[in-house]
């Protein structure tokens, strides 16, 4: 019990930076596909009232505010609407978010908990036992909350991807990028191998998803006969990390990438801070070169919680 309780705190203080990282990169990919904001209106989360996408939301606002290269196509823009990936992410990242409070609330009784057995009580009587066998270390109380971040962690990580893909079609005249981000379109491939990166990752984590927690197996004769597997779980949440990680790194590297296509104009403050922050380990792409050192130089940053401003 305690080592999933220790297991559990360090994925959720990991996850949580992956998640400032992931609000930074969707932000600065709206922007990278010329999207618009609309969607980010105060009273829409209003009118539907998830605490989660409600924050997201407020956090995209910020990070956007003062964006030049949305204030470009704000007016007869012929575009209607913006893909699920961008429209949604409020939605898909909140309810991540709304997720991990839930863990962290696990996490946080979970440390504080006592989970010895037997237990030595405080007699209430003379004749009252204090040595009771009882069920306190039994591991489901940090199991389902590890499942639930493995779940959310693969949300964040999926709609990461799609936006990776999107912003490398470049299949929108409205936006000023090259196929796969290429310096030299036809001569070099670009970031275009990222996705496949970001796909591969994906991939994993839909397996990562997959509850520990269901699969119950008896253990010592029938006297263990209901466990948890949350040593599992934890394990699953701490990989799960470790590839969202990636996921969202290599949003940035493009979106990044996709900002400078739309220079002279610049996005909001907080975008050009994540922007800068970029740039201190990861030059623009002139020419093609690996993108792994680039890729992990960024996941560096997220997990050193660098994105957290």
């Amino acid at each position: 019990t305690h080592l999933m309780a220790a297991q559990a705190s360090l994925a959720l203080a990991d996850a949580r930076r992956v998640f400032d990282a992931a609000m930074c990169a969707a932000a600065m990919s709206i922007d990278a596909n010329r999207a618009t904001d609309a969607f980010l209106d105060e009273r829409v989360y209003e009118a539907r009232s998830q605490p989660g996408a409600k924050r997201v939301a407020a956090r995209l606002r910020d990070l956007l505010l003062g964006s030049q290269i949305i204030s470009s196509h704000e007016t007869d823009d012929p575009r209607v609407q913006d893909p699920y990936s961008i429209r949604c992410a409020t939605y898909v990242l909140g309810s991540a978010l709304d997720a991990m409070d839930y863990v962290r609330s696990a996490v946080e009784r979970e440390l504080g908990a006592v989970t010895d057995n037997p237990l030595i009580l405080a007699p209430i009587a003379p004749d009252d036992p204090i040595v009771v066998s009882a069920g306190n270390f039994h591991g489901m109380p940090v199991a389902i909350p590890m499942d639930t971040l493995a779940i959310a962690l693969s949300h964040i990580a999926g709609i990461a991807e799609r936006r990776v893909y999107l912003l490398l079609s470049a299949g929108d005249p409205q936006n000023p990028v090259p196929a796969h981000l290429s310096p030299v379109p036809g001569l070099h491939s670009g970031l275009m191998i990222t996705q496949y990166t970001a796909a591969a990752c994906c991939n994993e984590l839909v397996n990562i998803a997959n509850p520990a927690s269901v699969a119950n197996i008896p253990t010592c004769a029938g006297m263990e006969d209901y466990n948890s597997f949350g040593p599992r779980a934890c394990a699953k949440a701490r990989r799960g990390v470790e590839l969202c990680a990636q996921v969202v790194a290599i949003e940035l590297l493009c979106a990044a990438q996709a900002i400078e296509h739309q220079r002279p104009l610049r996005s909001g403050a907080g975008v050009e801070r994540a922007f800068e922050t970029i740039r201190e380990v990861v030059p623009r792409l002139d020419a093609d070169r690996s993108p792994s050192p680039d890729i992990a130089a960024i996941v560096e940053l997220i997990l050193a919680g660098r994105f957290g401003f």
